[in-house]
């Protein structure tokens, strides 16, 4: 087992709670982008918007997931307030670009009705 995780002040820690706080800014960034497109009637760029919001999400979650699986076989893995923010941030994400399929989802069913 590694010991790269345990040391919470460094450089490779940093760089890992970095990664989750930049996946999950981007991917609530681009979700937000999303709803914007949606309610100028973009929908095929919302479409996409929300596709590249959900792949930053998995990256972000393919790091945490890799962090809970050492911690449960046993590897230390050192906490800090970064770590903190970062797993609030990702989640806080995820939730974001859960609701702006939801609100895409509602625009393109007004904007249908309007036309009608």
């Amino acid at each position: 087992m590694s010991d790269k995780y345990e040391n919470p002040t460094s450089d490779e820690y940093m760089e890992v709670v970095m990664g989750i706080i930049m996946a999950g800014g981007n991917a609530k960034g681009l979700a937000f982008q999303a709803i914007q497109q949606a309610k100028s009637g973009e929908f095929d760029a919302a479409d996409a918007s929300l596709k590249e919001a959900s792949e930053q999400l998995r990256e972000a979650h393919d790091v945490q997931t890799d962090l809970l699986t050492r911690l449960a076989q046993g590897e230390k893995i050192g906490w800090n307030l970064y770590m903190v923010h970062a797993q609030d941030h990702l989640m806080n994400a995820i939730t974001f670009k859960d609701l702006a399929v939801e609100v895409v989802g509602q625009e393109k069913r007004i904007q249908a009705l309007e036309a009608k």
